[in-house]
């Protein structure tokens, strides 16, 4: 079996929703910034990448359709290359990490372009669509299914037994972690953070990995 290994990495820089400079920047568009950038990074040449795997929370508005495919294009890849869009919601981004590495180590693909991308304010919003959002079978038998996260947080520290202590020391210790990687980024020069100019922007975040064989 391969081993699949993370070769470049490149993600946006993350706004204020609703304000700052990449707020009315459109989802294909930041995502392809990311997409192109870590391609760059890895060193591959774009007719080389076999898949490119993306996806977010919210598929509608910016972020709909096949946004992965839409990416791969708007980054200027070949239009051989697909793209297969995931949503597993607040885990997205790991799952099409999770994917392109199966799909390496499977011997289905060498390259695999995988990331995340979201656009709180252009699709979190008053042009959101909620049309229909709950079917009413669900709604009165599995109700649970239709909660927010703080809500599911709620219930996973009760029953799991995480309380206030231990959850700061978490966030502590993850505190900790990022200052030490950004002092190695400021150290080597190998930010993960790809700069993007822009007239307008806002709370939108891409965030993409090349995965090859080695």
């Amino acid at each position: 079996m391969n081993e699949a290994t993370i070769v470049s990495v490149a993600r946006t820089p993350i706004g204020k929703a609703y304000r700052g400079a990449l707020n009315y920047t459109h989802g294909a568009t930041l995502g392809a910034h990311a997409v192109s950038t870590a391609v760059e990074r890895a060193g591959v040449e774009r007719d080389e990448i076999d898949d490119v795997i993306l996806g977010g929370s919210l598929m509608e508005g910016t972020t709909g359709g096949n946004i992965a495919r839409q990416v791969a294009l708007r980054a200027g890849l070949p239009v051989t290359i697909p793209g297969m869009t995931v949503n597993r919601f607040c885990s997205t981004g790991l799952q099409t990490i999770a994917l392109a590495a199966q799909q390496v180590r499977a011997g289905q693909n060498q390259i695999v372009v995988a990331g995340g991308l979201e656009s709180i304010s252009l699709v979190q919003n008053e042009h959101m669509n909620r049309y229909e959002e709950q079917d009413p079978w669900l709604n009165e038998h599995k109700p649970e299914i239709f909660m927010t996260m703080l809500e599911t947080a709620e219930v996973v520290a009760a029953r799991y037994r995480v309380d206030r202590e231990v959850q700061d020391r978490y966030a502590q210790e993850s505190q900790r972690r990022t200052a030490a990687a950004q002092d190695w980024a400021a150290s080597t020069g190998r930010s993960s953070r790809s700069p993007r100019r822009s007239g307008s922007s806002i709370a939108k975040r891409a965030r993409c990995h090349s995965r090859r064989s080695r």
